[in-house]
């Protein structure tokens, strides 16, 4: 019986993952180059990925490039991109939702801990979380499970007493790992990524009745 819901924070709460994309396609294509979506598909929800976009900058360049001065102005547009940016459709009324059925309410991100506080606060969703877990509490993050198994242990649940929210194969793949149902909503960004195997997808948070949907899974089960 669902009792939590454990939500992914980049690309599902706030869309950070489309501004984060478009200034690297910025950069590539100042250079006169392409960034293909199937490479940034590896680092989409992980950070972890073998993929270094800088690396293959310079490989299609054939240019040794001032990777400090890149990042530092990348890293500018990128935050001025999200500063216009309000929580993603639907996610205010899930939470209110979940705190309407008395259930438990987590986040997993592969972010680090001060980007997911700062941003959660600014939109005012703080309150709503009962456990943040995020890189710095891993060894690995998404796709591993590590990130959802240190949530359920926090919330104190049964992966089968939870559902995770998730907008990025990675994620998703990191949450059926650590045995959760999972649902995933994918952004402008990740639509166009195979997801494989999940429980539910949805073009927007505004689409998820919570209730309706545990008693629909729990009459299945």
């Amino acid at each position: 019986m669902l009792r939590a819901v454990i939500f992914d924070f980049d690309g599902l709460i706030l869309d950070t993952e489309s501004p984060e994309y478009l200034t690297f396609v910025e950069m590539y294509r100042e250079h006169g180059a392409e960034l293909p979506l199937r490479e940034w598909a590896r680092v989409v929800g992980c950070s972890d990925s073998d993929f270094d976009p800088y690396a293959y900058l310079e490989k299609c360049t054939g240019k040794k490039l001032d990777r400090e001065t890149l990042e530092r102005r990348r890293r500018q547009r990128h935050l001025a991109l999200i500063e216009t940016k309000g929580v993603m459709p639907g996610v205010r009324d899930v939470l209110n939702q979940a705190r309407s059925l008395g259930w438990k309410i987590g986040l997993a991100s592969s972010s680090a801990r001060e980007w997911v506080e700062n941003h959660l606060s600014r939109l005012g969703l703080r309150p709503y979380f009962q456990c943040i877990c995020t890189r710095e509490d891993v060894e690995r993050t998404k796709p591993d499970p590590a990130l959802y198994r240190r949530a359920l242990h926090c919330l104190g649940v049964e992966p089968s007493e939870a559902v995770a929210l998730e907008d990025s194969p990675n994620g998703a793949l990191a949450a059926k790992r650590a045995g959760l149902k999972c649902i995933v909503v994918p952004n402008d960004v990740t639509r166009r990524f195979d997801f494989g195997e999940v429980d539910l997808r949805l073009d927007s948070l505004e689409e998820l009745d919570l209730e309706a949907l545990a008693e629909k899974w729990d009459h299945a089960e």
